[in-house]
């Protein structure tokens, strides 16, 4: 019986419709100085929007682009009309104050579009989003976003600004996912319904979950449906400085602490997100009765308690307490999880069987008993585990005794870590001043195609000393030419940073390619911000890992000695050398040149240097005999070296060169702080200091034992 009402996906449309009406908004040119709000003088709609947090409206960079090329995006004031949270009378949207209010844009995103837009109705580059804040203190309702990583191939509903009955209306209607493109940035939406062009930046809502999932994009020419932009895509935001908070967990706390306080008021009788998740209809049965589920109000408490809480040191924290819950590793899918909440979306259907509503609680214990960026709110953490001890309880008593246990050992943990790192900046990994932090790197592989000048690559993140040689894949390519590869190897590489950056510290990137590649330019691509990526961050250079680590030799059979092989030299004699070059002092060694002519290095020369020695070569990395020192530095045991680009003018001395290296060396003490000292160094000649003219073009090679690369192939491009 269904007592007269709709049921399945009709019923949770109706249900959710006027929740979403209210928080959608129409966007178009900023109101006059005395115009009435609402009125016609705002001008025709460039489309729509809608609240994802208090003065916060998410739409599509295109929306907020109208009005030609020559505008600058970021910075540009709109219009946004919406329904305020003031009613004449109980019930939805359709009795809501109309007020019209301007905002200003945040950011867009790809950030590159300041620089590079598409022609005249040409699709713009995914994710094609952009922030608006809200100028003025308003009352205004806010969507529910989903925390899942991707979404589910299920109905769902699009809602935006149309005039089909002659005036601006916010409307909806349903559909279906069909898919993804753009590596999971857009979500294709079937052709049950047309697209009207005011709808664009308006969201689309998954009917079963009641949570949206994404922002309408684009229309097809022909036909109904079109192409959405995927929330999660706002993970991509710019990160902030460090010690700031970025503006996506920003965003997205304020976003939860709104859910979480209307779900606890009891000051009006409207409906929240948090009461329309709870009579949704059932899309599957529980095979736990009810209990393997938190419920929509558990759900927003949850959220709500963790969004009390600072935000994570970085990526890899939350996906280590998600590991620690599943069992595995969790879905390497970008955008990284970059808050509390995110850890959640990635235990939805945890393996093995486990319950979800078990397996999050888990996870929240964990949470209450992690290292926080900054000391908590007093009490905040110890609010978050007794919630979880009574939600336990709810469901299963032996769970709330695992639950127990699993605090108690937490706690133990987090102080064995306080007091190890006493002395320590707080949340800081262990290191010593001016050394490289102990966690993750973004490692970089680049591999050449012989002769055709075209490349393959892989960006993976590298675990750490923590866990040696482990390796996560971020993304890969094949045959790039060199000019396209900043390009290609952009996005991959933001995504990888904002898994490994922490509030500390950037993160290390190592760019591990055969010698000859020594000289590509990567400390000078420029990934975000403007900024070339060796000023950004430390940036140093690997060789490849695996059986392919040496490629070919190019020294004849009895460079090495007769019955000898690189990888008989290396253990024990190179983590010697390691050891005692990283205490210092440091000293210079020219590799490849004497008295600025070439030269070729002997094997017994290298090895009878002192262990604190730093080779350092002046010349092209792809040519005899800096090729040949290279490799042979190597094989000698040296995890420390200098190279660097030839100048532009091949003909200049480089005796600057190394006499700047000489001062740099000395001063520096010891080769732990190098890369950061070189990160330095890449800033100031970036900054035209004369000083620093001399390190253009440096590189160092840092073979940390304590980070070693996988024994995995290189990629082949098509045969």
């Amino acid at each position: 019986m269904t007592d007269g009402r709709t049921t399945g996906t009709a019923r949770a449309f109706e249900l959710l419709e006027p929740l979403v009406q209210a928080a959608t908004v129409r966007v178009h040119a900023p109101p006059g100085g005395y115009d009435n709000p609402g009125s016609h003088r705002t001008g025709p709609t460039w489309g729509s929007g809608f609240f994802i947090a208090p003065g916060w409206v998410l739409t599509c960079a295109h929306v907020v682009g109208e009005g030609g090329a020559a505008v600058r995006l970021t910075g540009r004031e709109v219009g946004i009309t919406f329904h305020s949270g003031r009613h004449r009378h109980g019930g939805g949207a359709p009795g809501a104050v109309t007020g019209t209010v301007t905002g200003r844009v945040e950011c867009v995103l790809p950030e590159r579009l300041e620089e590079r837009r598409p022609g005249r109705h040409a699709l713009w580059d995914l994710p094609d989003l952009a922030l608006v804040r809200v100028l003025a203190p308003v009352s205004h309702a806010c969507v529910w976003l989903t925390d899942r990583s991707r979404p589910r191939f299920d109905e769902v509903a699009y809602f935006g600004c149309t005039e089909d009955l002659g005036t601006p209306e916010i409307t909806g209607r349903t559909t279906r996912l069909r898919g993804t493109a753009g590596n999971g940035a857009a979500i294709r939406l079937a052709d049950d319904d047309e697209i009207d062009p005011g709808m664009s930046g308006g969201p689309v809502v998954d009917l079963a979950r009641g949570e949206v999932v994404g922002v309408v994009k684009a229309r097809r020419q022909t036909g109904g449906g079109g192409l959405a932009v995927s929330v999660v895509q706002l993970r991509t935001l710019p990160t902030a400085a460090r010690g700031q908070i970025g503006l996506y967990r920003r965003i997205m706390q304020a976003h939860d602490l709104y859910h979480y306080d209307r779900h606890l008021s009891d000051l009006d009788n409207r409906r929240t997100w948090t009461d329309v998740h709870g009579e949704l209809p059932l899309q599957e049965r529980d095979p736990y009765g009810g209990r393997g589920r938190l419920t929509p109000g558990e759900r927003t408490t949850l959220c709500g308690l963790l969004a009390e809480l600072p935000p994570p040191s970085s990526s890899e924290a939350v996906r280590a307490l998600v590991e620690a819950v599943r069992g595995e590793e969790p879905d390497p899918q970008p955008p990284a999880p970059l808050s509390w909440r995110d850890g959640l979306g990635l235990l939805h259907d945890p393996p093995g069987g486990t319950g979800e509503a078990a397996a999050m609680l888990r996870y929240a214990t964990d949470v209450s008993v992690a290292d926080y960026r900054e000391p908590p709110t007093p009490g905040a953490d110890e609010e978050l585990w007794d919630w979880v001890r009574a939600t336990a309880e709810r469901l299963w008593r032996p769970l709330r005794r695992e639950l127990g246990e699993r605090h108690e050992r937490g706690l133990a943990e987090r102080e064995r870590r306080r007091r190890a790192s006493a002395g320590r900046a707080a949340g800081g990994p262990a290191r010593r001043a001016g050394g490289l932090p102990a966690g993750a790197s973004v490692l970089l592989e680049v591999w050449a195609h012989g002769w055709e000048h075209l490349y393959d690559w892989r960006v993976s993140v590298l675990a750490g000393p923590a866990h040696p040689g482990r390796l996560t894949p971020v993304d890969s390519g094949v045959r790039a030419t060199v000019a396209d590869l900043p390009e290609r190897l952009r996005a991959p590489l933001a995504e990888a940073f904002r898994r490994c950056d922490t509030h500390v510290a950037a993160a290390l990137l190592e760019v591990a390619v055969a010698p000859e590649l020594f000289g590509l330019a990567v400390e000078d691509w420029v990934v975000a911000g403007g900024v070339p990526l060796g000023v950004q961050r430390p940036v140093v250079l690997r060789h490849p890992g695996g059986a392919y680590c040496h490629g070919p030799d190019t020294r004849g059979p009895d460079a090495h000695g007769p019955g000898t092989h690189p990888a008989d030299h290396e253990g024990s004699r190179a983590a010697a050398r390691w050891a005692r070059v990283q205490a210092g002092p440091l000293q210079d060694e020219r590799a490849d040149c004497a008295g600025g002519r070439p030269r070729a290095p002997s094997a017994a020369w290298l090895s009878g240097l002192p262990d604190t020695t730093v080779p350092v070569h002046c010349r092209a990395a792809d040519q005899e005999p800096t090729l040949g020192s290279l490799h042979a530095v190597r094989d000698a045991g040296y995890g420390v070296a200098v190279t660097r680009r030839p100048p532009p003018d091949p003909g200049v001395s480089c005796a600057p060169f190394h006499r700047g290296l000489r001062e740099e060396l000395a001063d520096a003490g010891r080769a732990e702080v190098l890369p950061l000292r070189f990160q330095t160094l890449r800033g100031r000649a970036y900054g035209a200091d004369p000083d620093a003219y001399w390190a253009a073009g440096a590189g160092l090679v840092w073979e940390d034992p304590a980070r070693p690369l996988p024994d995995v192939e290189p990629l082949h491009g098509d045969l």
